[in-house]
């Protein structure tokens, strides 16, 4: 069944040991590798490297539980440009979200300090999205790793474009038309981690800034059907299996870059599109969404195809 909504509402010697793996001496803290069974993964990974795992899409996420009074994460950045690189969100219980720019290939960094001797949960969230490059997780120090806690049990996924990865959704720092065009990027403010979050579900974020159904922007050569089934999307290589995660809840919000097009163009591919989706995941409620950002000539159109599709 169809639903429809109009619209979407960071000690030299200790960073030494870290990075490069070595054992912990007396009065440091242990090193988990990446592969630890107690790292939760969340999102759409390449795990043919256990001790790295890659990943390109806005919004995956890692989640620990830790003992101790700080702790510190390594992380490899791709840099695909001389001076550009990823940045991460970095939640430590409820303390505010620490939005970081990487600097360097390798990155040790501090996600948190003076915490009491007691348990805590730390996340880390991709903020930047396939575009920037993948990041691979090295593993984190603390005094010691926990269990794991039991993942939500309802399972969200949001396909879209850069509304959808989060663009332009952390001006605390840097703001609107300032500085590199992806400064501005948080997933872990998207609207869909926001609303998995109030609803307490997991979230994959499949999108690409400038993807379209029909048609992309930027001079991209391939549409949303064209890399569904893929981990690096952008890149539309890596195949995914489905089968690793059957949402509940897919929504889906394209067209913003396919602008007005045909009606019979749109809907055909819109329909065979969630056809897709639906022999994917035969179990979930397909949500179809207009563009928040769409002109009201866009919107209203927006409107009258998805009515025509879901009615």
């Amino acid at each position: 069944m169809f639903k429809f909504f109009s619209n979407s509402v960071v000690l030299i010697s200790l960073a030494l040991t870290v990075a490069w793996g070595y054992p912990a001496t007396a009065g440091q803290p242990s090193f988990y590798k990446a592969s630890d069974k107690n790292f939760q993964y969340f999102g759409r990974i390449d795990f043919s490297h256990s001790e790295l795992p890659r990943y390109w899409a806005a919004g995956v996420y890692i989640k620990a539980n830790f003992s101790g009074t700080s702790c510190q994460i390594v992380i490899n950045d791709e840099v695909i440009y001389d001076k550009d690189h990823n940045y991460i969100s970095i939640i430590v219980d409820n303390l505010p979200v620490k939005r970081i720019k990487l600097t360097q290939k390798r990155n040790v960094i501090t996600a948190a300090t003076g915490l009491a001797d007691t348990k805590h949960t730390i996340t880390i969230c991709k903020a930047t999205e396939s575009g920037i490059g993948y990041l691979e997780f090295v593993g984190m120090s603390c005094k010691k790793l926990l269990p794991a806690s039991p993942k939500p049990v309802l399972k969200m996924e949001f396909i879209g474009n850069s509304i959808t990865c989060g663009t332009g959704s952390d001006t605390k720092e840097i703001p609107c038309d300032s500085g590199t065009w992806y400064d501005q990027h948080n997933a872990y403010m998207s609207y869909g981690a926001l609303t998995a979050r109030a609803l307490n579900a997991q979230w994959h974020l499949s999108s690409v800034s400038g993807i379209g159904l029909t048609k992309s922007c930027c001079g991209m050569d391939v549409v949303m059907p064209d890399v569904m089934d893929k981990i690096n999307m952008r890149a539309n290589t890596i195949k995914w299996d489905f089968k690793k995660y059957q949402p509940d809840v897919v929504t889906v919000c394209l067209g913003q870059n396919d602008g007005i097009v045909d009606s019979a163009l749109f809907c055909s591919a819109y329909v065979k599109f969630v056809d897709t989706l639906r022999l994917n995941y035969p179990k979930a409620t397909v949500v179809c969404l207009t563009s928040p950002m769409a002109s009201p000539e866009l919107v209203a159109v927006q409107k009258k195809y998805l009515t025509a599709i879901t009615g």
